[in-house]
This record gives C-alpha cells, structure tokens and sequence, in this order.
C-alpha cells in the first residue's frame, strides 16, 4: 500500500510540474485587450494631430460660404436697426482689380476668387457674375432677394435670400 501511494504521489508530483513549467513560460505577445487599447489611442491621437492634413481649399470653401452668410446677415440687422437701405457688394474677381465706384449703401463687401459665382434673381433670371453683383436690404426686413451659387472643384454652395422677410440661409453642402 505505501508503495501504490508513493507511486501515486510521484504521478501527482510529476503532473504539478508539468502545469507549473506551462504557467512559466514567458508569453512574448499581447493580449487582446491591451492591443485594443492601444489602437484606441492611436485612434484619438490621429484625430487630434491630423485634422487638418487635406482639403484646405475644401473647409475655406466652406467658411467663405459661411463668410458671405454672415455678411449678408450683418446688412439685413443694419438696416433694420438704422431704418435705411442697406447693401453688400460681392465680388467674383478681387477687389484691387476692378475699379468700381462702391454703393452708397454698402455696408460691406465680399469677395469670392476660389471658383465661380452664378445669381438667380426672383425673376427666375439666372447669369455667371463677372464683377459683382449688389444685394439690398431694406428697413422694414425684405430684399432684392435672389439666389446666389458658389462653385467650387465640382462642388456647390447655395446661398438663398427671401425678398420678403430678407432670411438669409445657406443650404447644406452638395
């Protein structure tokens, strides 16, 4: 009998060792957590560092759309507030180049020189600016009114101008 148990001990013994040389082999790899977490922030990392890598002209497209929006929007509270006509002068080539007298309503001006700017009057008139087309807002909210295309690389921006109430929107990109 102690020489079943000793042989018994000595499989147990034998067996233990073998588990614990496996738990003490040196792991060389990475589990799968830390290399998701890794990833992760390698991923926030590029998101703060490379914003602004491409399209330059694209996001300028875009804030000289906005650009134009906001001056727009400026003459419309100018003349609501001061009660006289009031305008923005905007320009399809630069403004050093043409010499043209400026409105006496002008409370502005804008010029676009990345690409190419069409207008829609409400007559439903529709041309390719060269020089500048002129936009009035008058005191009691309404204007000339019209849509004004900006053309970009195969891209477009619309710029609507109600000639009732003088709203000023800027569509969503296409």
């Amino acid at each position: 009998m102690v020489k079943g148990a000793a042989k018994v001990m000595t499989l147990m013994l034998a067996f233990n060792r073998k588990i614990s040389r496996l738990r003490h082999i040196k792991n060389d790899g990475f589990t799968l957590l830390e290399i998701i977490l890794v990833l992760t922030i390698i991923g926030l990392a590029s998101v703060l560092i490379f914003p602004n890598v491409g399209g330059l002209e694209s996001r300028t497209f875009s804030a000289q759309a906005r650009q134009a929006v906001s001056l727009l929007n400026f003459a419309r509270r100018t003349a609501i507030v001061q009660g006289r006509p009031a305008s923005i002068e905007i320009y399809a080539a630069p403004i050093s180049e043409l010499e043209m007298p400026q409105s006496p309503l002008s409370v502005g001006q804008w010029e676009f020189i990345y690409g190419s700017i069409r207008f829609e009057e409400n007559t439903d008139v529709e041309y390719e600016v060269e020089d500048r087309i002129e936009v009035v807002f008058y005191p009691e909210g309404g204007s000339t009114g019209g849509t004004i295309y900006l053309n970009f690389e195969g891209r477009e921006r619309t710029i609507l101008i109600d000639s009732f109430t003088g709203q000023v929107v800027l569509d969503h990109e296409s």
